[in-house]
Formats: structure tokens, C-alpha cells, sequence
């Protein structure tokens, strides 16, 4: 199988590679959020709306998911990527009917995700119709109606898919959900399974909730903070401010990564002196550079290591009365790591000794651990396991519910958390289910509806006909590119609620839509007045967000009132759900939510505090654990796993530029890491680049290997023409970024459990590129 590049991004001539950086931020990245937005909003817009992002009467970050500290708010309470979310969102460039009307989808087909996001805001519906060649303008009413009459002629709800993406507010969230059980079905796919699923495994069943249990304040007053598989500096900039903070009280930081990414480094923070004019803060005070999928083994042997201390010194180490009142399965799993194989150690992680004993060392001096992750360890085979072993050490030390502890997965997508906690998950619990049941009087489905992956399976399969997202780029997000536009390709409708032009609004079923919506940051007037939206942030706290700006175009309306849109043109006025009086007044909304979702009462009241509420939290609370099976925290026993790499093989991982986030492409300009200009690079140990017979700067084809248990070959999938870029990462590993190299994730690679694609962990071989003549 061959991914086909967009025809202008297949050879990057203009590739220009320094040294990577060795620290984030400083005033270079002032100056680039600046130009940034100049450049998309003008300077009066610029100014105007940076001061409100992330403030109190302002609106949240269409970004990341990191907090905003309680209390005093900085005046500049954003950082670099966050000021080109904006700029994006805010940019005074738009597309219109004459935009469309001059680009046939076959030319836009052939344009990079780059520049299609470029080209600026839709300003309204639009609708490519069987055999079109252009997509066309199309009324509200008319594009609602399309859609429900192809929802109301499947032969089961269960043949319709709606996505949902992080950046959907609680209160869409919530009503998206409840249109999509009251039609029939439990298909929920979101961002979620293809990032931090394993986290939630993992979590819910180790501490018997899905999420994290620390919070901001929690990270200044920890004595160690250990970093696993995460790269601040880029996909959560103002993290670094915090871990700043905290190394200014005292703690060590540990940075685990197979790349020394200059956010894991040092910080010249740009609202102090020493940002500015100095050497910034160095943060990492240990850096282990492990190998990909190494994490499970190194976590495995601290615990070995702090059981072994505990022994020689009972009652020093272990947090024996924690772990007799509190915890179940302890002695099961210490039998299990006291016989730990040391040489698989050795090589799953490609550590010394030492280096582990140094950090186990400081795990057992700790009164106050917190250990933070991100997709480094999430998308791999073994990632349920892998963050089970984090729980491991932490419960042995008693590291959770006590201030400046805990477990702190750092979430992505800015309420990919809070559409969770709305009810946006294809296997939502029992009482959820009843309590929507009972508030609305409608009758929902107990059946568990398909994931992402299970989702492009059924369009693949002809199992599902019409595919729905609320935001997001589907295409671009998910794994093996070539199967799932064939997915999306073979369905009837296919419908996207978006602010701006992506590839998954030119990879289209045989009917598509493109829904325009409002942003976080517009103004939203509706027939109650002014509304605000909320949403959770990675540490469980709800809050407001209400935009300024006016809307991009007359013609948007905004995710509550698309979906009450669509609702009403599919169920008709006599419904029992009022979604004409939701469009209107969103306190409404969060009436129902107050009684619906737990932890959520007085909702209302509570989010119109200046900093929000914070979700309950049992474990973090209380050192309770009532969503275990026993009411005890779990100790497991993992059987660790050993990622083994063919010979002439490649261990490759996808992740982001410094100029994207997520599948948002900003720029062309990864500067942390020195890559300039380009995208379709692979990043290789210079030894490696050696013993293959490579060069530096040679134009190769990556080529994946899966082997199919199911049927017994190895498969294979090619992304062509990537620039070989020597980088310092381990020997045996590559790494390359997303979405280009989504291609090399085959569908049926997921890790165990949380159904998530492997994509730090794909085997791939590097093979010279070939010109050919088509």
C-alpha cells in the first residue's frame, strides 16, 4: 500500500537543518507569536485579543488542555502555540462561495493540509453533491434537512457515525451526545481513543477514575516531578512555567524521553529578567534518554528497586500503611518484580544502571511525587500496562491523594476531558444512561457503539453509511491514511462542523457537507442574550468561556446551535427535548447537565465563580478508591513487554513540529529541533544512518512492517519521499512527523485494552527513493 504525497509537498528543495535548541521559549518566542498574528489578524486585533486568552471574562485556548492558575492570572497568560491557535482562529482571511466556486475538489484535493488551513475562515454551508465538482453554498435549513433525511433512511442507526473532536464546548458536547442516543445509537468516536484512552484504562481501573488526580498547585509544592514520554516545550508550553515554579521552591526534575527535546531542558521564561536577558531555568536535573517503549521496564525496575531498598531497610521506603489500608494486590505484584529480568531491561530501555538506580534514589527520597505523561506512552501495544506500572510506584510510595502528588496524565485538545466527562464515549456507563433517560424522557441504547478505530472498520466494511464530526480533521488525525479515506470515501454523507478548510473536507462521501461554526473566540448572541460556554481543563476544573470578537460571517452559528438545528430537522417540534429552547439560552443546557452529569451540581452557579469549580476526584479528595472493584487502589502484574526490532529495522514514532498542533500545520519552521522548511523528513541516529548506507539529506521511502496475526503475512504500507535528517536520537529509533507518516500505522495496530493506534511504535524499514515517470 502507497500513501500518494499532495503533489505539492512530495520533495521539499528548501530544507534547511541547524543543531536543535537546548532551551524553549525566551524572546524568540515572543517575536513569533507576534508576527503570527499580525500577520492573520493585524496589530489592533492582535493586541486586542491576546490580552483575553485564557483570562478570567475571556475565552479558553482553543489549544491545549493545561489549567489556569487559581487566583492571580499573569497579563500574558498564554504561550507560542496558543497565540497561533488564535491567530488562526481570528484571522481576517476568508472562504467564500467565490473561493469555492474558483477551487474544484480535485485541485484542493492536491493541496497540503498547510495551506488549505491557510486560506482562511468559511464563511457558510456548503455542500458537494453527487458527481459535483465544486462544493456550493447550500442554506441551513436545507443542509439540516439533507442530513436528516439520510439519517432517517439507514436500516439502523447503528450504520451513522458521530466524531467529536476536543475543542467542542460541554455544552455542545452534551446535547451531541444526547441527539446521538436519542437517534439510536452509541457510536461516539472522539480524539480521546486515538491519545489518552490507555490513560483512562489504566487509571479507572488502578485508582477507579479515568483522569488525574493532581492539581495545579500540586506541581509547585512536589519535592520530584518526573516527565515520561511528553514534550512540553511544544504541546504544552505553559507547563514550563510551572515546572519552573517548582524547581524555584526545590524539586527535581526528571525528564524521560527517547528525544531531548529543549522543553524537557531549560526555560527562559519571557515574563521575567532572566528569561529575557539570562540563561533561563534549567529544569531537568536528570535526563534519561530511553529507547521507544522502554518506559514499562524502566517503571518496572524502580519498583523492583524500591521493594529491594525496602527490604533492607523495612518501613523507610514502602508506604506500608497506605498500601495495607488502602491498596489490594500488593504482595501478587512484588512477588512479580523481585524476579525482574535485567537484561530485558537493558534492552528494552537502552539505560545504564545506574542511571535507573539514580532516579529510583530519588523516587525513594521523595515525600511529594508526581509523575506527568502524554502520548509517548499512550500509543504503544503495551501502554495500558506501561502506565499500570507508574501506578505501581507511585501507590507503593503513597504518592496520591496528599498535596504535591499524584498521577497527572497532561491531556491534549483543549476539552477533549470535558467531552468526556459529558457523556462524548462510545461505552458510557449504566447510571449515566439512566440519568439521561429519566431527565429527558427518551429512550437511549445500552449497546456499546464503535471507537475510532472500530468506526473506520464499519465504514470500510459498508457497516456505517454516514459519517458526522464536530471539529477536528479526522483524516489527518487517524491512523492508516489510504484505509480510512477509502472508509470515508465509501459512505453516502459525509458532514464536518468546522471553522476551517482541512483534508478531510476534500476526502468526501458521495454526498458532503461543511458546516461553518463559530469560534472561541466571536461573540455568541442568541435569543437569550449573550452566552457563554464552558470547559474542563486536564485537571478537572470547569470553567467559563465567552468570545469578543465578531463572528467571521453573518452566515456562522455555533456548535449548540447546529446540533439544536439539526435535532429539531430530525426529530421534529414534538420531541421531548427542547432543543429550540437550548439554542437560545445555554443556562438551559446547563440546567439538565447539573442533574445529568456527576459532580455537576449547581452547575450553573458554580461556573459563574471567577476560576470555575473543580470536578470531584475521589482518589486525590479523600485517598478513596470507589470505582475499583474492591474500593481499594489496584497494585498489577504486568508481563513485560520488549519491543524487538528485525535487523536492518527502524523503531519509528510519530509526533508534532514545533509550528503544528495536533493536525493544525502553522508553519513550516520546527525550531527547538532545527528542521526548517519542510515536513516529509525522518529524523535517524547518525550511527544508524551509517550502518543503513544513508546519507544525510538523501531522499528514502519509510516502508512499515506489521505482521497480521489473523492471517499469518506481514503487511506493508509506504509513505515516499521523506528527507533524511541525522538527529540525537537512540540508536535503533526514528521519528518523523504526523500526519505525514500516519500512513505507517496500520488500522490493526492498537494497543491492548485501550484500542488506541501504535503510533510510537511502528517497525519500519528505510529504503532509497526511486524517481519515477508516471
Amino acid at each position: 500500500m502507497v500513501s500518494k504525497p499532495p503533489e505539492r509537498d512530495v520533495v521539499e528543495a528548501e530544507l534547511d537543518v541547524t543543531a536543535p535548541k537546548h532551551w524553549a521559549a525566551g524572546i524568540p518566542g515572543v517575536a513569533v507569536s507576534l508576527k503570527r498574528g499580525v500577520e492573520q489578524m493585524g496589530a489592533a486585533r492582535t493586541a486586542g485579543t491576546l490580552r483575553l486568552l485564557n483570562q478570567r471574562e475571556g475565552f479558553d485556548c482553543p489549544g491545549c488542555a493545561w489549567p489556569e492558575p487559581q487566583g492571580h492570572r499573569k497579563l500574558a497568560e498564554f504561550c507560542e502555540n496558543g497565540a497561533k491557535a488564535v491567530a488562526e482562529e481570528a484571522t481576517r482571511r476568508r472562504v467564500g462561495p467565490e473561493f469555492f466556486a474558483e477551487h474544484p475538489i480535485a485541485e484542493l484535493a492536491e493541496r497540503t493540509d498547510y495551506w488549505l488551513g491557510q486560506q482562511g475562515r468559511i464563511t457558510e454551508p456548503v455542500v458537494l453533491r453527487p458527481g459535483a465538482t465544486h462544493y456550493e453554498p447550500v442554506s441551513w435549513a436545507a443542509a439540516f434537512e439533507l442530513i436528516a433525511d439520510q439519517l432517517r433512511a439507514l436500516s439502523t442507526p447503528d450504520e451513522a457515525v458521530f466524531y467529536t473532536s476536543g475543542r467542542t464546548s460541554n455544552e455542545a458536547a452534551f446535547l451531541y451526545q444526547l441527539m446521538v442516543r436519542s437517534f439510536g445509537t452509541s457510536n461516539l468516536p472522539d480524539c480521546s481513543n486515538m491519545c489518552h484512552e490507555s490513560s483512562g484504562a489504566a487509571l479507572a481501573e488502578t485508582t477507579g477514575i479515568g483522569k488525574g488526580s493532581v492539581t495545579l498547585a500540586d506541581i509547585t509544592e512536589a519535592d520530584l516531578i518526573v516527565v515520561v514520554g511528553q514534550n512540553p516545550g511544544t504541546n504544552h508550553p505553559r507547563m514550563l512555567s510551572a515546572l519552573e515554579e517548582a524547581k524555584g521552591a526545590g524539586a527535581k526534575i526528571v525528564a524521560v524521553n527517547p528525544l531531548p527535546e529543549a522543553g524537557l531542558l531549560r526555560f527562559k521564561n519571557p515574563q521575567n529578567v532572566r528569561g529575557v536577558l539570562g540563561k533561563g531555568t534549567q529544569l531537568a536535573d536528570e535526563f534519561l534518554q530511553i529507547r521507544l517503549g522502554g518506559d514499562q521496564a524502566l517503571f518496572q525496575a524502580i519498583g523492583h528497586l524500591l521493594l529491594r531498598w525496602e527490604a533492607e531497610r523495612p518501613g523507610t521506603v514502602v508506604d506500608r500503611d497506605f498500601v495495607d489500608t488502602s491498596t489490594e494486590g500488593f504482595e501478587d505484584y512484588a512477588e512479580h518484580v523481585r524476579d525482574l529480568d535485567w537484561s530485558a531491561v537493558d534492552t528494552a530501555t537502552g539505560l545504564s544502571r545506574a542511571e535507573i538506580e539514580q532516579v529510583a534514589r530519588m523516587f525513594a527520597e521523595s515525600e511529594r511525587t508526581i509523575v506527568c505523561w502524554a502520548m509517548g506512552l499512550t500509543q504503544h501495544r503495551h501502554s495500558v500496562p506501561t502506565i499500570r506500572e507508574i501506578a505501581n510506584v507511585v501507590l507503593l510510595r503513597g504518592m496520591i491523594g496528599k498535596p504535591g502528588a499524584g498521577l497527572c496524565p497532561v491531556r491534549g485538545h483543549s476539552n477533549v476531558q470535558g467531552d468526556r466527562t459529558m457523556g462524548i464515549w462510545e461505552k458510557m456507563p449504566e447510571k449515566f444512561l439512566s440519568a439521561l433517560e429519566s431527565e429527558f424522557g427518551v429512550t437511549v441504547p445500552r449497546k456499546h457503539g464503535h471507537d475510532t478505530v472500530a468506526a473506520i472498520r464499519a465504514m470500510r466494511d459498508g457497516q456505517a453509511k454516514v459519517f458526522l464530526a464536530v471539529g477536528g480533521n479526522f483524516v489527518s488525525a487517524a491512523p492508516d491514511t489510504e484505509v480510512t479515506e477509502a472508509a470515508l470515501r465509501s459512505c453516502d454523507l459525509t458532514v464536518h462542523v468546522s471553522t476551517k478548510l482541512n483534508r478531510s473536507h476534500v476526502v468526501h462521501g458521495r454526498t458532503a457537507l461543511i458546516l461553518p461554526t463559530r469560534g472561541r473566540t466571536e461573540r455568541d448572541l442568541q435569543e437569550g442574550g449573550e452566552q457563554f460556554v464552558t470547559v474542563e481543563d486536564s485537571m478537572s476544573v470547569v470553567h467559563r468561556s465567552r468570545g469578543r470578537l465578531q463572528p467571521a460571517s453573518e452566515h456562522l452559528l455555533s456548535e449548540v446551535g447546529i446540533i439544536c438545528g439539526l435535532a429539531l430537522a430530525l426529530f421534529g417540534p414534538d420531541h421531548p427535548v427542547p432543543w429550540a429552547d437550548f439554542a437560545g439560552d445555554y443556562d438551559l443546557i446547563r440546567d439538565r447537565i447539573s442533574r445529568v452529569v456527576p459532580g455537576c451540581a449547581d452547575y450553573n452557579e458554580k461556573v459563574r465563580r471567577p476560576d470555575g469549580f473543580v470536578l470531584p476526584h475521589a482518589p486525590r479528595d479523600a485517598r478513596e478508591f470507589t470505582g475499583t472493584r474492591h474500593d481499594r487502589a489496584v497494585f498489577t502484574a504486568n508481563e513485560l513487554t520488549v519491543l524487538k526490532v528485525p535487523p536492518g529495522r527502524l523503531l519509528l514514532q510519530t509526533l508534532r513540529s514545533h509550528d503544528q498542533y495536533n493536525t493544525t500545520i502553522y508553519g513550516l519552521d520546527d525550531r527547538y529541533r532545527g528542521i526548517k522548511n519542510a515536513r516529509r523528513v525522518v529524523m535517524l541516529n547518525a550511527d544508524d544512518i551509517t550502518e543503513l548506507g544513508l546519507a544525510d539529506g538523501q531522499l528514502v521511502d519509510l516502508v512499515s512492517e506489521w505482521p497480521d496475526a489473523t492471517s499469518g503475512t506481514t503487511e506493508e504500507r509506504r509513505a515516499p519521499s521523506f528527507r533524511v535528517v541525522p538527529y540525537p536520537t537512540p540508536r535503533g529509533c526514528a521519528a518523523a512527523y504526523f500526519p505525514e507518516a500516519n500512513t505507517l500505522v496500520p488500522l490493526n495496530s492498537t494497543a491492548d485494552e485501550s484500542n488506541t493506534p501504535t503510533s510510537k511504535s511502528i517497525v519500519i524499514r528505510v529504503e532509497a527513493h526511486v524517481h519515477t515517470t508516471e
